[in-house]
């Protein structure tokens, strides 16, 4: 977080310093018993405190009782949700963006946190949802084949259906498959990289000299959908404020995303953060598909 209190911009954007907690997108780790600071988290990722006068404004905005997950402080901190519940009450919409990286045959109550609070954001309001499925980012980072990496993609996607979400509303779609569907997706893609340069994209991911090149690419990927030009068949040539319920080990991809969406001409993406649901070990670390024994 800067002095002054604003987000970061995208050259001063790293990861954590080696006392501290680490959360990135693929680890979360603390060396306290009692897990993630997440009060010192908001401060170091310089997103806002999900706070009590908030969640009544969004209850006033919905006419309806907070989600208990909100109650509860499940959902802890934020970016820009008070801009998504303005416009909203001056009759302007929004859509959901959320994903899962389909590293497992089927996904714990970890990964469904974010689901089930997306579904009631979607009833409540009304709006459709993108659901990516990373295949790309897993065959990348795991020891997995593309047929493979699909086939997870495709498994997934069944326990995603299985939450309810509105099927008129609602579009569901992996990168390897997508990709090849849309070009205004690739064209979105293409035009984030060319705003981010490796030493930033470096600095944000922590990627060294010896990883492969598809890994420092992919970040554009999971930021494209942040962009409502990604999907013409929906939106057409609208540019929709998008609204990102994630846990909070993804919010660097954001940070990147909305650095770059004013230069683009796009709304920056808003985002409500989730917690983490300990290992069965304990609070030192989450929840992980790809270690059996926390899930």
């Amino acid at each position: 977080m800067t002095t002054n209190g604003e987000e970061p911009q995208i050259e001063n954007l790293k990861l954590a310093d080696p006392e501290e907690d680490v959360v990135n997108p693929w680890s979360v780790s603390s060396s306290s018993q009692e897990g993630v600071d997440y009060d010192k988290l908001i401060k170091r990722f310089g997103s806002s405190k999900l706070d009590q006068e908030l969640i009544e404004r969004w209850e006033k905005v919905t006419g309806k009782p907070a989600h208990h997950l909100l109650r509860r402080g499940m959902f802890f901190s934020h970016r820009d949700v008070h801009t998504i519940l303005t416009n909203f009450e001056q009759g302007k919409s929004f859509y959901l963006y959320t994903g899962r990286g389909p590293s497992s045959e089927s996904m714990h109550v970890g990964h469904l946190i974010p689901f089930i609070f997306t579904k009631w954001i979607q009833d409540i309001f009304n709006v459709p949802l993108v659901i990516q499925l990373t295949d790309d980012e897993k065959f990348l980072w795991k020891d997995l084949t593309v047929e493979e990496a699909t086939r997870l993609a495709h498994q997934n996607a069944k326990d995603i259906i299985a939450i309810g979400f509105d099927v008129e509303k609602t579009f569901i779609f992996s990168d390897y498959t997508y990709m090849g569907q849309c070009p205004e997706f690739y064209r979105n893609i293409s035009r984030i990289q060319k705003c981010v340069t490796f030493n930033q994209v470096k600095g944000i991911f922590g990627f060294g000299d010896s990883d492969v090149i598809g890994k420092i690419a992919f970040p554009a990927i999971q930021a494209a959908p942040s962009f409502s030009t990604s999907f013409p068949l929906i939106f057409g040539a609208a540019k929709v404020p998008c609204l990102i319920p994630c846990a909070i080990d993804q919010d660097p991809y954001f940070r990147m995303t909305r650095d770059v969406a004013p230069r683009l001409g796009f709304p920056k993406p808003a985002l409500l953060h989730s917690t983490f649901i300990p290992a069965l070990q304990g609070a030192n670390t989450k929840m992980s598909a790809s270690d059996n024994n926390t899930a």
